[in-house]
């Protein structure tokens, strides 16, 4: 694979490049949207969730930054994912590309987005005078995690959208669905124990709640927790390398 993507690096730069750019064409921002689209929704969930819902808990705004950041990164790139392979039909149609190479630059598009909006999240952190510990540093664990789980859920999600278009439509309900049970803008300390453990079923909130064990709490998860993050990605990896392995050649018959 990496021999591959070092034959096409031209290619997968300028994938890189238009990807990360198309989003914001005959916008008066430009980029600027990378940060200030991500700042009105945190605003606004803000404003509601502690005027409206009184939301008195320390620190509410970076918990809140904490679980958009993340849920965000995860939508963005596994929803422009899904659709990689369909709009990029006219050249692996024609030119003998890797496909997954399409993929691959939507994900680091979305992840320099994300990396800028992290920069914002410790901005935050500064100004609500949360402490800046080495602990920060193992939030790449996290982020490499959630990196592995988006690609393999876009390999699954390209797949499925290639062969079957309502898929579209089915995972902006899904996606619905997964934020309000990621606790972005709530605590599940109210819940049960046992009911708190089916949080855990969840791979993103798996990742927010890192992240806010290291940022918030100042903790390091224990093991099994790591184990965890880890089986998420490397399961979903590995069923979208299997999908692809057996559906690869199909593919062009259904663009």
């Amino acid at each position: 694979m990496l021999q591959k993507l070092k034959q096409n690096r031209f290619l997968f730069e300028e994938l890189v490049k238009r990807d990360f750019t198309k989003k914001y064409k005959r916008t008066v921002l430009g980029m600027l949207w990378s940060v200030l689209g991500p700042l009105m929704t945190l605003g606004v969930m803000a404003l509601v969730f502690t005027k409206f819902f009184g939301r008195t808990m320390d620190h509410y705004i970076i918990y809140l930054f904490c679980g958009n950041l993340l849920f965000s990164y995860f939508r963005e790139s596994t929803n422009t994912g899904m659709t990689a392979l369909y709009n990029n039909a006219g050249i692996f149609s024609k030119v003998n590309v890797p496909k997954y190479m399409f993929l691959l630059s939507i994900n680091v598009s979305s992840l320099i987005n994300f990396g800028i909006n992290l920069l914002m999240l410790f901005l935050f952190c500064a100004i609500d005078g949360v402490a800046f510990t080495w602990k920060f540093i193992l939030l790449l664990y996290p982020i490499g995690c959630l990196v592995v789980f988006n690609l393999g859920m876009g390999l699954i999600l390209s797949a499925m959208y290639i062969m079957f278009r309502d898929m579209k439509y089915l995972y902006d309900v899904f996606t619905m669905l997964l934020m309000y049970v990621s606790a972005i803008f709530y605590s599940i300390d109210a819940y049960s124990q046992q009911t708190q453990y089916l949080f855990y079923l969840n791979p993103i909130y798996v990742y927010i709640r890192y992240f806010r064990k290291i940022i918030l709490e100042g903790d390091i998860p224990q093991l099994s927790f790591h184990l965890l993050a880890a089986a998420y990605a490397l399961v979903a990896l590995a069923i979208g390398a299997l999908i692809y392995k057996k559906k690869n050649y199909k593919f062009l018959y259904y663009i």
